[in-house]
């Protein structure tokens, strides 16, 4: 177990950042209230839009309205998304916490990447800015997110196998193109065309209201249906925009990439290969990063909230610290929390080492 040694009082965390759809209305204006005093990082961002022909980060985050057209699209939600959550890493406040390693959700590898020392920030925004262009302007299909636990985060008996073979059954019929695109802890995420998401959409039950749930604007990230997607984009992005990390990172599949150990012809076609074609387990990534680590606790990067659910339902089924549902997790989170969102301000605070009183 590479675990790190403690610093003093500082607490040991893996930092997870977040990917597609966590910047939603709730969060606009997130730039603004958090980080005014990131202008040399949101200028360069700026400057790179600005030279790319796109609007500017800072002034996609003050429009006086959220629009889920010009917001939600791949190529302004992935820049705006990565420069919500390296800002928010940049400001954990180091004498407090000792970052151990990081990973990150589907868009938050790239993220991870900057945040793990791996490319740097303007290196990162390059990657993150092609990449979204490109799935908004070419990406193919699209995704669906169903359950895979109840509302107390027990898993459904059956409900993996189930789905697993429906994707199989697709499969074998014309026309028709499914996969697993994320384990994203309680639940799984497809990705398919859009011949085979109408026919799953028709014959999956309702679940708690409101799924199966469409993933708006999302393509088939994660499947074999992005390959032309990947090709693309080894073409538009050398191998040169990556480095050795100064941080452990964990991938897409549970694989860590450890600082001076790093192969980067690797890691660079995992990252512009294997994770755009293949199946990210993220619930995988959370639990290595539990085990081999063993952190004080985890940290959640901004924006939203969403993505806290997920890393504690990835770690139930592991027993991690013995909880093994909705209620103990919630219980251990009110007695002595483990799990820390920048996306809630209480938690921000002691995240970030301000004070609400000093924020307002």
């Amino acid at each position: 177990m590479a675990t790190a040694k403690k610093s003093g009082s500082k607490k040991t965390a893996v930092v997870i950042c977040p990917g597609r759809g966590t910047y939603g209305k709730s969060e606009l204006g997130y730039l603004a209230r958090h980080h005014g005093d990131m202008g040399d990082f949101l200028a360069m961002a700026d400057a790179y839009r600005r030279d790319q022909g796109q609007e500017a980060i800072t002034a996609l985050d003050g429009a006086t309205s959220y629009s889920p057209a010009t917001h939600g699209g791949g190529d302004n939600a992935s820049p705006l998304i990565y420069a919500c959550s390296f800002a928010d890493f940049m400001a954990i406040d180091r004498d407090a916490f000792e970052i151990v390693a990081v990973t990150g959700n589907s868009l938050g590898w790239y993220s991870a990447l900057a945040c793990g020392g791996a490319a740097t920030p303007s290196d990162a925004l390059h990657i993150i800015n092609t990449m979204g262009r490109l799935m908004h302007e070419e990406g193919p299909g699209g995704q669906l997110l169903y359950p895979l636990v109840d509302k107390n985060w027990q898993a459904i008996p059956g409900r993996r196998a189930e789905l697993l073979e429906l994707i199989a059954f697709f499969n074998s019929r014309k026309s028709h193109d499914l996969h697993c695109s994320i384990d994203l802890g309680g639940f799984l995420v497809f990705a398919g065309n859009e011949t085979a998401l109408t026919a799953l959409m028709k014959i999956l039950p309702k679940e708690q209201d409101r799924f199966p749930m469409v993933l708006a604007k999302h393509a088939a990230f994660h499947s074999p249906l992005m390959a032309p997607i990947a090709r693309r984009a080894r073409e538009l992005l050398p191998p040169s925009l990556l480095r050795q990390p100064h941080l452990p990172l964990i991938d897409g599949r549970g694989a860590v990439w450890y600082p001076h150990g790093t192969d980067v012809d690797r890691l660079w076609h995992y990252t512009l290969g294997t994770q755009i074609t293949e199946t990210y387990d993220f619930s995988t990534a959370v639990q290595v990063a539990a085990k081999e680590f063993a952190p004080d606790c985890m940290i959640v990067l901004g924006p939203g909230t969403t993505l806290g659910g997920s890393v504690a339902q990835s770690l139930i089924p592991i027993a991690w610290r013995g909880i093994t549902s909705k209620s103990q997790f919630s219980d251990q989170q009110r007695a002595a929390p483990f799990l820390l969102s920048l996306g809630l301000p209480a938690q921000r605070g002691e995240v970030t080492g301000e004070s609400a009183l000093e924020k307002a």
